[in-house]
Order: structure tokens, then sequence, then C-alpha cells
């Protein structure tokens, strides 16, 4: 690791204070070039850990940059995660307050509900299909409190500051119908996203890793050196299979999971 515990420190204290004031603060890219991976992994759990401080409850994970395309953007092979807090869950169909966040996009992605812990190493996607309770359609809801171009140099924000900022990640809406993971071919789940009655965006899940349940196997795998396991009850977001739509105050998003139901939000 290139920074040191305060330097760490201080990164987590800035982006909860940008997300506290919902004012962007610089890359941290830019303020510290050795930045590491493991470095942003380190500031993203000292963030978490000033909420949990504040009374916050973990209910999960995320899983991002799980489709190739946006890994060769970014110039990374692998995805990467952040966690699911209990205050960042929004009810299906009902309104997301628009105040709270800087800018908003929403991807479509499935969700797992897991019924048994999951641990890594060695972990495959038959340990998760076999650990999963339910998979249920949802939404995401996307922040940045890192801007994405620096003013200064124009540098378009990294993959450490992605994982630093929790992976993005700032809501998270379930809905549709819960379905059994073995009772569909996850991989043929499609979803078609309307933003105000217009489609914008159309995805398989397939696109996630071949496979969602490949994506959440990785998870389990990755956490484990840490001394994690994903515990029954929680929510993983296996990651989106669409382009991320941008919102603003007033936009309502609604995807058309086809059989598996629809889950919907309005930014009030």
């Amino acid at each position: 690791m290139a920074l040191s515990n305060d330097d760490i420190q201080s990164c987590a204290n800035r982006l909860h204070q940008a997300e506290q004031t919902r004012t962007q603060i610089r890359q941290l890219s830019q303020d510290y070039p050795a930045i590491t991976i493991a470095d942003a992994y380190a500031i993203q759990k000292a963030w978490v850990d000033i909420k949990l401080a504040e009374g916050r409850i973990v209910k999960g994970h995320k899983i991002g940059l799980t489709s190739k395309a946006m890994q060769s953007a970014l110039d990374i092979d692998e995805p990467d995660s952040g966690v699911l807090l209990d205050d960042m869950f929004f009810a299906d169909g009902g309104l997301v307050p628009s105040d709270r966040f800087i800018a908003t996009r929403v991807e479509a992605e499935l969700a797992f509900i897991m019924n048994k812990r999951l641990a890594g190493p060695d972990c495959t996607m038959f340990d998760v299909l076999d650990a999963t309770d339910f998979v249920v359609p949802a939404l995401e809801i996307l922040d940045t409190r890192v801007e994405r171009v620096d003013q200064e140099t124009k540098a378009t924000r990294k993959i450490f500051d992605t994982i630093a900022d929790n992976a993005a990640n700032a809501g998270i809406v379930l809905g549709g119908r819960p379905i059994r993971p073995l009772d569909t071919d996850l991989r043929w789940i499609g979803a078609l996203c309307f933003k105000n009655g217009q489609l914008e965006e159309t995805g398989l899940a397939a696109g996630v890793l071949n496979h969602p349940a490949t994506a959440v196997a990785w998870l389990a795998n990755k956490i484990a050196p840490l001394g994690l396991a994903l515990e029954p009850g929680q929510v993983v977001l296996a990651g989106s299979f669409i382009r991320p739509i941008e919102t603003r105050k007033g936009d309502t998003i609604q995807a058309d999971y086809g059989a598996c139901g629809s889950v919907s939000c309005y930014f009030a």
C-alpha cells in the first residue's frame, strides 16, 4: 500500500463530507498518484466504518464493472465491489429523494438474496446457486462523490477513485417477482429500461461475466482473504447489464423484466 493510515482516513473523511454536503471532491488519483487498488479498498472500508459508527447497518454488497467494455475502458481485468447499507434501500415504485444525491444514474441488475453463508476461496457458480434463496430484479442508483473529470488536467476518474467511492453506490430498489435460482436460466433474463416512458437501454444478464452467479462467486473469493463472507439474508447486486441511465429530479425509471416482473422508482 502506498498511502499511510492517516492518508486513508483523510480520504474517507473527505468522501463522507462530500456525500453529506453533496459537493464533489477532486479525484483521489490526482492527489495521490501512487494510490493502489489495496489503498482504494482501505479507503472504502474506512468510509463504511464511519457510517457504521453513525448507526448504519451492513445489508449486503454490490459488484460493479462486470462487463468487458467497462473493464477495458478503465484498463482493469476484474470487477470491483462496494458495501450496501440499510439507508440505501428504496421501495419499488417509491420516491427517491433527489436532493440527497449529487449526480444520479441508474442501472438494471439482478440481486441475489443469500440463504447460506458463502465463503471463499474456491467458491464457484454452483456454490452461489446453492447458497441463494431468491434472485430478484433490481435497480441500482449510482452517485459519484468524486469528480468524473478533473477540472485542471481534464483526466477522467480512475478505478481507484470509483472503488474508494464505495464503487459509486448510492441506492438500490428491489422489485418484480422473486425467483428460485434454478427455476430459470439466469443468463437469459433481460430488461427493457425506460426513462419517462421512453426506452433507453436493453440488456441480458449474461452480460455479467457470462452468468451473474459468476460475479457473486468472484466477490466471495475476493473478500475471503479479509476474513469476510456473504452472510445469510444479505443482498448481493451482481452487476449491471445495461449502460447507466442519467437521471435528474422528476424522472421515472422503470425496468421491465418480462416474466420476472418490473421494478421502478421516481426521483422526487
